[in-house]
């Protein structure tokens, strides 16, 4: 892995293979999944990538800057959504929840995240959103992000960065899901 000097934060150089070893199972199905569908991606390897000032870093080296993707839950915990976003966009929930036409939401716990989505914190992904254990959390995205040629996040590990085409991932990866887009 090549040390991003500046920072001490290493990120390996890009490459368009699968990891060798799995971390987890999503990562596993992720992998296997843009096989399937045949989209092409590249991939870095990182420190554990968890603040946006890491995923900084993490742009730099992939030449995309990474979403932020938020898991969110309703008051009584029956209703999941995960928000992809743009890095330096303040997530307001008021606005969020207006916007949906939902009561309040707020960040979902450590074990549902896992349990729903097969990620530990700061692994969160919308590439999660295949696993069958999902198939209730609810898609979000703002708009522009869906607009943008590139798409980058997590492969469901804090240590592994994907970049692939945003309409791979609309038209081939979440084909068939509910997206909601947010202006």
């Amino acid at each position: 892995m090549d040390k991003d000097k500046a920072a001490g934060f290493k990120v390996g150089e890009p490459v368009s293979t699968p990891p060798p070893v799995y971390e987890t199972g999503l990562q596993r199905t992720v992998y296997e999944t843009f096989a399937a569908l045949g989209i092409p991606f590249e991939r870095v390897d990182t420190d554990p990538g968890l603040t946006m000032e890491d995923c900084r870093h993490i742009d730099a080296r992939i030449g995309v800057r990474i979403v932020k993707t938020l898991f969110l839950c309703n008051r009584q915990q029956t209703e999941f959504y995960l928000y992809v976003t743009t890095d330096d966009k303040p997530f307001v929930t008021r606005e969020f929840c207006g916007a949906l036409g939902i009561p309040r939401v707020s960040f979902a716990s450590a074990e549902k995240l896992w349990e729903l989505t097969g990620v530990a914190v700061g692994a969160t992904t919308v590439l999660s959103a295949i696993l069958p254990q999902a198939a209730g959390v609810h898609l979000v995205m703002d708009r522009s992000v869906a607009a943008g040629e590139w798409f980058a996040c997590t492969d469901g590990t804090p240590t592994c960065f994907v970049k692939i085409r945003t309409r791979d991932l609309l038209q081939k990866y979440l084909a068939g899901k509910d997206l909601r887009l947010l202006d």
